[in-house]
């Protein structure tokens, strides 16, 4: 008899030690930053470029930042838009931001004006934490928001000697930094950071209250403002400590902050896990193959979240083979799907595990994660369902109704890592989470032992000639040819079929590929419904900062092109 999804079915493949229900702690993220300050005050939360800063410091820090913050009349659920690249102030700032009761609200320094013009007015933030090389933009926005005050840093503000000393010689001309033109209330961070003493002010706070809102990437409409709670943020760390037992109670463990933490894995999974669990954290400000390998060799972590571009990104790169990556004990990837011979080829060259995760932005994120130690992993699935986590597969039509075992339907979750709901949109709110179970938009299944699998997102779901068409089964079959390096299929219009199927490909280096070898390679692997109609070779897919593919915007530049094509 096949299991059901009320049965868990994935408790049977749990690692030694992983509970069904964690015993959580009552303490919020900023709290555990605090004992940290306290029980290993010397020990080194942050490197940067060599630069080290210790647990007290970090803490003392945060406590300079909110007074700050509490000068300006920054009051309980206020909120405060932080715009940084992984710098020593963006984790100091968001701990600041907690510690006063206020909401911060993590914003993409990638974005143009017009996104962040839209998160800052969302969200009404009142003070914004910036880069000089952002500040100038930010001053011409701020009259278009409710922003007060704008405090701006630089990356040259902690480097070690002899980098501080030669930082101000080399930094325009390498576009590192920039003038700031005088403005009202805008002020350097080292500015306030010397200008207050730690704040000594409690505010009370429980774990119902808002402690984040944090904004989808928008890949498939507009950016939405999930409200997370400190009870969200508090548990999720917990649950991932409870994931990796064979973790625990270790500070000598070292974290490569590589994902950016203003994306929500890299804030969670990096900056508050270890946090949480007081390691060192590497900050990598700009994640590219060069700085990453340099960064690992230099400083050996030993614990790396990471996304599927950085993994190909360091495979590829020439000095890979000059590079010793054997600190590296485990590694955990998501936003993307991780192809097999990237696991293999990164696992072979440096002894770790990775393990594959699955999550949300309205679950903050990690809803599933595979086995780390001595459980099975199971390439292609996003692994089992977290402690505390309850997930079932529900019908398209009917999300009132399961499917069996086996049978794709909508992924809907269950947590106390699931958001309260989204800023300023109830309709949204009441369309995603229904009877407290998440929508989550993705079409997935679960197999007889618990595991899951994603097969698309239902709103990328190609419905060509009366079939339901995933394409991220062509995707992943152009991606085996060995002279692709990257794929992605989208639906297109079609006047009899409703829709079919163009494929854009990203030939791998130094490679020579055609149209028809590769439409003759899919007549092999897929059903003939299935079959692309046109494939377009392109430089680079469009991609979010932490490489998932915008498959929407592939779908908007093709329908401009074949708009444009029929005035002609």
């Amino acid at each position: 008899m096949k299991p059901t999804y009320q049965d868990k079915p994935w408790l049977k493949f749990y690692d030694d030690g992983v509970p069904e229900f964690v015993p959580f702690e009552n303490t919020l993220l900023h709290e555990f930053l605090e004992k940290n300050s306290r029980d290993i005050p010397n020990h080194t939360a942050f490197i940067f470029q060599g630069y080290r800063m210790t647990f007290k410091e970090f803490n003392d820090m945060a406590d300079r930042f909110a007074a700050y913050l509490l000068d300006q009349g920054v009051q309980k659920g206020d909120r405060v838009a932080i715009l940084l690249p992984n710098v020593i102030p963006c984790p100091v700032s968001f701990y600041a931001v907690l510690k006063i009761g206020a909401v911060a609200v993590m914003n993409n320094p990638l974005y143009s004006d017009r996104e962040l013009l839209h998160q800052f007015k969302d969200s009404t933030s009142t003070h914004l934490i910036t880069l000089d090389l952002l500040a100038g933009r930010m001053i011409d926005l701020r009259p278009q928001t409710c922003l007060k005050t704008i405090v701006y840093t630089s990356i040259g503000d902690y480097l070690p000697f002899p980098k501080n000393l030669l930082f101000p010689l080399v930094s325009r001309k390498k576009k590192l930094s920039a003038p700031v033109k005088p403005a009202p209330e805008v002020f350097k961070w080292k500015d306030t950071i010397n200008a207050y003493s730690p704040s000594a002010h409690r505010v009370d706070l429980h774990s119902e209250d808002v402690a984040m809102v944090q904004y989808t990437g928008g890949t498939t409409g507009v950016s939405k403002g999930a409200v997370l709670t400190h009870g969200n943020l508090s548990k999720q760390t917990q649950q991932i400590d409870a994931w990796l037992p064979g973790f625990k109670g270790n500070t000598d463990e070292v974290m490569i902050g590589a994902l950016p933490f203003f994306h929500v894995m890299g804030l969670t999974v990096s900056m508050n896990f270890a946090v949480f669990k007081g390691w060192s954290n590497i900050l990598v400000p700009k994640p590219q193959p060069e700085p990453l390998l340099e960064a690992i060799e230099k400083f050996r972590p030993t614990f790396a979240p990471l996304v599927p571009t950085m993994f190909i990104g360091m495979l590829n790169h020439p000095r890979l083979s000059k590079t010793d990556l054997s600190s590296i004990k485990a590694c955990v990837s998501g936003s993307a799907p991780l192809p097999l011979e990237v696991i293999r080829g990164f696992e072979e060259k440096t002894g770790s595990v990775i393990i594959e995760a699955f999550g949300m932005t309205e679950s903050s994120p990690a809803t599933h994660v595979n086995p780390y130690a001595n459980g099975l992993r199971k390439v292609g699935s996003i692994g089992l369902p977290l402690p505390d986590t309850i997930c079932r597969i529900a019908d398209l039509n009917d999300p009132a109704i399961d499917l069996p075992v086996g049978e794709p339907g909508e992924l809907v979750i269950q947590g106390p890592q699931v958001m309260q709901g989204y800023l300023n949109m109830p309709e949204e709110t009441a369309k995603t989470v229904i009877n407290g179970w998440l929508h989550t938009g993705d079409i997935a299944y679960m197999d007889e032992d618990g595991y899951f699998f994603i097969v698309d997102r239902i709103k990328d779901m190609i419905l060509s000639g009366g079939y339901n068409v995933y394409p991220r089964d062509i995707d992943e079959v152009l991606f085996e040819h060995p002279k692709v390096r990257e794929a992605c299929a989208i639906g297109v219009p079609h006047p009899t079929r409703g829709e079919q199927i163009k494929a854009f490909v990203v030939p791998a280096q130094g490679q020579t590929v055609t149209e028809q070898e590769l439409m003759d390679y899919c007549r092999q692997k897929l059903a003939v419904y299935k079959l692309p109609t046109e494939i377009e070779f392109i430089g680079e897919l469009p991609k979010t900062n932490v490489g998932k593919v915008l498959r929407k915007n592939l779908r908007a530049m093709e329908m401009t092109k074949r708009s444009l094509h029929q005035k002609a």
